[in-house]
């Protein structure tokens, strides 16, 4: 029987295991606040708690798994040290732990993981990790690992695939049951490779099989979501690598199992859904999540009807957030709100062409954001590259009719993804 068609057994994720790992665990990962959130509450007419993994100690849940598999292997097969592949919060998870328990450690890193995740590997592992970046993806640097821990006989700890990590995250779900007053309608959970989501899963099905698992993922790497539509893993051939936290190309066999037998359903989130939620958080809740811990509660907005007079429980997973990611963020938030434009337009080229297009076509409270222009020699008319930002998103309606009436000759740059992901 060939690898590929090898019959996996089905995982035993038991809350006796889960048990053992929460007490494993009980000097390494705080148990995190589960809180009632105000706002949110009442903005979706829900009961509505948010359990806050952004303030864990490495900032994310990840410590939880990777702690809890190293700490469970026998100390014969962690002396040559340990392999993982990560996007940054899984990573910081097996450092701290590397560090803890004196180990060395080889991580794999995408090379466009953000530079603050790359910094916190290093000082959680001090001198007992490396750092390499290959890669453009989390697969593409899974790979590199596996080989390098093929090479070097070491043993790998996976982000998501196996029992161990998967019964660490789980003891999320012991802290949530603990800590609530209430009975738990709706759990919603991020999905990357769906460690987390197994976990809790199978830990909610024995001791709260009323509460319902929403899983998230976001639209641009819904790896989980596919392989559930076509009843079996698939990998996905392109991803956004934007939710980075939640991007992967393909799930575990142990966690799609798992995912199949206990998730009640998934939604995809768009990425500019997730940037909005982001700025939310932070300016309203003074929150500070990554794309992945935002994902839960930006997918608030598509189940508002099912979780009305609900008990809601959102999982923010992960707060490794780069201030260098802010002015994409933004970007990519009023994108998706409709209220920034892109436009290619043919201005005349005489004086007051453009004098002519600030005064009569752009609208009292449009603005120009951006804007590009190079004047051409012996040519009636000159294109320009033009970024309008407006108020409300039923401004732009008004803003191409009147460029339509005063017969601007013009395209719109955010319907073309070639030149949209080129040009902006």
């Amino acid at each position: 029987m060939t690898q590929q068609n090898k019959i996996i057994p089905f995982p035993s994720i038991t809350t006796e295991n889960i048990l053992k790992a929460r007490i494993r665990l009980k000097d390494v990962a705080v148990h995190t606040p589960l809180l009632h959130n105000m706002s949110l509450s009442e903005a979706y007419e829900a009961n509505l708690f948010l359990k806050r993994e952004d303030l864990q100690v490495v900032r994310s849940y990840k410590i939880r798994g990777a702690y809890n598999k190293m700490i469970s292997m026998p100390a014969g097969e962690l002396a040559n040290g340990v392999v993982c592949a990560s996007a940054g919060n899984h990573a910081q998870g097996v450092a701290l732990a590397c560090q803890k328990m004196e180990v060395k450690g080889q991580i794999f890193m995408p090379s466009t993981t953000p530079p603050q995740k790359v910094k916190k590997v290093k000082a959680f592992g001090k001198s007992f990790v490396t750092i390499v970046l290959e890669g453009d993806t989390f697969d593409a640097s899974y790979q590199e690992a596996i080989n390098f821990a093929e090479q070097e006989n070491r043993v790998f700890v996976h982000p998501f695939n196996d029992e161990k990590v998967i019964e660490g995250q789980a003891t999320i779900g012991m802290e949530i049951l603990e800590d609530a007053r209430v009975p738990i309608d709706y759990l919603f959970v991020a999905i990357g490779g769906g460690g987390l989501a197994s976990g809790l899963g199978a830990y909610f099905s024995q001791m709260s099989p009323e509460t319902k698992i929403i899983g998230v993922e976001p639209s641009g790497a819904a790896a989980m979501y596919e392989s559930r539509k076509a009843g079996k893993i698939v990998k996905l051939e392109k991803i956004d690598p934007f939710v980075d936290g939640a991007a992967v190309q393909r799930v575990g066999e142990k966690t799609f199992a798992l995912c199949e037998k206990y998730i009640e359903d998934i939604i995809r989130v768009p990425e500019g859904k997730v940037c909005t939620t982001i700025l939310s958080l932070y300016n309203d809740e003074a929150i500070v999540a990554e794309p992945a811990g935002a994902l839960t509660i930006a997918a608030l907005d598509f189940y508002k009807e099912q979780i009305k007079g609900k008990n809601v429980v959102c999982i923010v997973s992960g707060g490794n957030n780069d201030i260098i990611r802010t002015e994409e963020i933004k970007e990519r938030s009023m994108l998706y709100e409709g209220l920034k434009h892109y436009f290619i337009i043919k201005f005349p080229q005489r004086a007051g062409a453009l004098r002519e297009f600030l005064n009569e076509v752009l609208g009292e409270n449009d603005d120009i954001a951006h804007f590009e222009y190079t004047k051409k020699h012996n040519r009636e008319s000159g294109p320009a590259m033009v970024g309008i930002e407006v108020k409300k998103k039923s401004d732009y309606k008004a803003l191409l009719k009147r460029m339509n009436d005063h017969q601007i000759d013009y395209q719109v740059i955010n319907e073309s993804k070639l030149l949209f992901g080129f040009l902006v």
